[in-house]
This record gives C-alpha cells, structure tokens and sequence, in this order.
C-alpha cells in the first residue's frame, strides 16, 4: 500500500523525537537528563482543574459549536483587551485544538500554492512544514547571533516579492529565547505598509520575560498591523496546561471564518469541558500570581543557565529575554571528535551528547541553525545543574 507524497514530504518533531529517545533511554533504567521538552515543569493551577471537573459534573460534554463556545470567545476577546491593547469581537476569535493546530488553520485559510512565506531564523519546527502543507513555499531569511538572530527591516525588505503572502514572527521566540522590541517591531510593521503580506504573530509565549524586556502584540502597533496580523496564543505555556491542547487565534473576521470553515470538517470543536476551564483560567482573579511565580522562576533559571553555558570553552549563548530556552552556538566543535564520534553539525552533536553523556538537548538544524542546540530550562534547578556538569565535562573530553 501506497503512502502519499505529502506525507512521506513531511519529517517527524525534532522536539518530540528527541524526547522520546530520552524517555526511552530513562525506561532501560539510564540516568538521563533531558533538557527536550517545551513544557512547563509546574502543573496546572488547581483552579482551572476544579473548573474542569464542575464543567464535567454539569454535563458539559456535548458538542458545541466548531469554534468554540460563546462565552470562551468573548473572554479571550476580553483578555485580548485587558493584556493586548486588542480590540477583537468574539466572532473574530476561535478556539483551536492547541498551537499547532491554530497555525496549521491559518495558514490553510489564507495560503495558496506558489505563494511565499518569509520565514526568519530560527523558527519553531513546525512552521516550515505546515507552510509547505498548505502548498506555499518557505522563504527563509537567515539572521545571526550579532543581531541576536533577529531580522532586520532591511532584510525584510529585500525578501518582500509579489508572491510574498504572509511573514512568521514568534515573539518571545521558540527555540532563540529571545524578544522584540516594541521599536523593532515598529521598524518590522513599517516595512509591510502598503503590502498584501499577512503577519502570523504567533504570542504563546507572552508571559514569560525577563529583565527590562517589554512584551507587545504585533497587531497593536497600528491600524496597518492589525488589518494584517492574526494573533495566535494559548494556554499551554501561560498555565502549564500542555496537555489540555487549547489554543485560539484572532485576527481579521474572513479569515477566522474560514478558518471556522475548515474546524467545522477537521475537528470540530476543541474537547468542551475543557472550553469551560479555559474560561476560568482567564476570568481567575489570582491568576496574575500563579503566573508570577512561574516567570520569575524561569527568569532565575534562564540567567543560571546562560551564564554556566558561556563559561563553557567554546560555547556562546545570548542573553535570554522571553520563552524558556537557551540556544548556544556550539559550532567550535564542529569538526572534533568527542567519545570516538566525529562531530559534524548539530544532529552529530546531539545524538553523541545524548549517547555519551545522557544529556537530550534538540539539534539546531531543524530550526534553521545548525550552529546551534536547544536547551529548555523547564526542568528544575537540579536536574540544569547536572546536565550543565555533564554538558562540561563532556565537551572538556
């Protein structure tokens, strides 16, 4: 039996395999620390599993409509509000089975084939192959470690072409750990004035920054930004709920209502009790602690973890702003050899750190840059400190 080229087209989660492999090695009884997973390692707040059960107990568990509840809608048109400076109608919202699942829609409903998306380094996994998906063709720009590997205006727009349908920003960003300015995303938003090119601003990581660092929804820059911009987030890293797979976009009113389209023969509705938690979880007055806690835990964290990696021989690792990841370039080993293992990129370094060391990080290369691994710092401050240990130790060899 045959498989489609479509499929066959498409690789599997670096991210995921990579935390399989280590969950895998943790099942034969070895001793790994895994630095993989993009997932917080606190759990949900009691508050939104007590909804979630009331929500069970009441029968909720019926089908609702494809894009989610009224009442879910118009509170994240509310939280849109209150924490963005965004003012969305209910019907311009709808509530996705998690992130993945609202970037995959967009780009469903607004891509068509031979279109090109400008894709800047690095980027989140998935991207590339939901743009390919959808029949359009990822345009990549390369950025680098100087710049902080942000884009700059200037490259934007020398990529721009009359095929140029839509730009991916992701901001806190996953797998760089770093964050635009209000001002750079001013310049950014600038350059697209006049154009056609959509923006998904994808905004999952929002919560989570460090320092003086200030977070800004790309659409609320302007009138031209918001016309242009559709707004992805979620409850995956905000409230650590990861596996209740919540997400939701909001943007301009033809495209959420295609995208409601598309739900409507994919999936149908997100899982409906849960619709009701997430409610909740935004409307929760004490919300703003829970989430306090965690982001200044992750910022402690993020500056232990930056600092033990650049004082490592050979390693470089920016200042982390946003998200929960360090992304070091460790290309000065590229070349050696380590444990009997010729180290050629990112995937030779990973799988042999893995290997030797029982250390999972995630290769550089399907992100865009194979100069470099991801570390997620969503793991305690025993479990950083060791595999930091053994990252150093390793590497010494």
């Amino acid at each position: 039996m045959k498989i489609s080229e479509r499929a066959q087209a498409v690789p599997p989660s670096a991210t995921i395999a990579v935390t399989a492999r280590a969950k895998a090695l943790k099942a034969q009884g070895v001793d790994v620390v895994s630095f993989g997973a993009g997932e917080p390692d606190f759990d949900t707040p009691d508050y939104i599993k007590e909804a979630a059960i009331k929500a069970l107990k009441a029968g909720e568990t019926k089908y609702t409509a494809a894009a989610g509840i009224p009442q879910l809608k118009k509170a994240i048109a509310e939280k849109l509000k209150r924490d963005n400076g965004l003012d969305y109608t209910a019907e311009q919202v709808i509530v996705n089975i998690g992130g993945k699942h609202s970037v995959y829609e967009a780009m469903q409903a607004v891509l068509d084939a031979g279109d090109e998306v400008i894709l800047p380094t690095p980027y989140w996994v998935t991207y590339p192959e939901t743009i390919k998906l959808a029949g359009a063709r990822p345009k990549i720009i390369k950025t680098n470690k100087e710049n902080d590997y942000k884009v700059a205006p200037a490259q934007l727009e020398e990529a721009l072409t009359n095929k140029t349908a839509m730009l991916v920003l992701n901001s806190p960003n996953n797998p760089g750990g770093f964050t635009y300015s209000p001002a750079e995303l001013g310049a950014i938003a600038g350059v697209l004035e006049g154009t056609n090119v959509y923006v998904l601003s994808d905004e999952m990581y929002e919560k989570l920054v460090y320092g003086d660092t200030k977070f800004v929804s790309f659409a609320s820059l302007s009138d031209d930004a918001y016309k242009r911009t559709l707004t992805l987030n979620g409850c995956s890293k905000t409230f650590a709920m990861t596996g209740w797979r919540i997400g939701y976009a909001a943007g301009p009113l033809d495209v959420i209502k295609a995208m409601g389209r598309l739900q409507s023969h994919m999936t149908s509705n997100a899982v409906t009790f849960i619709q009701h938690a997430v409610i909740a979880a935004l409307q929760e007055p004490t919300a703003g602690e829970a989430i306090e806690k965690m982001r200044i835990e992750f910022e402690r964290r993020a500056r232990f973890m930056a600092e033990r990696l650049n004082a490592i021989n050979g390693v470089t690792c920016s200042e982390v702003t946003g998200a929960f990841y360090c992304f070091p370039d460790v290309s000065a080993y590229f070349g050696r050899e380590i444990g009997g293992v010729k180290i050629g990129g990112s995937m030779d370094f990973a799988k042999a750190l893995l290997e030797q060391a029982n250390v999972a990080v995630v290769p550089g290369a399907p992100f865009g840059c194979d100069n470099n691994v991801r570390l997620s710092f969503a793991c305690s401050m025993e479990q950083i400190t060791e595999g930091l240990d053994r990252i150093e130790k390793w590497l010494s060899r």
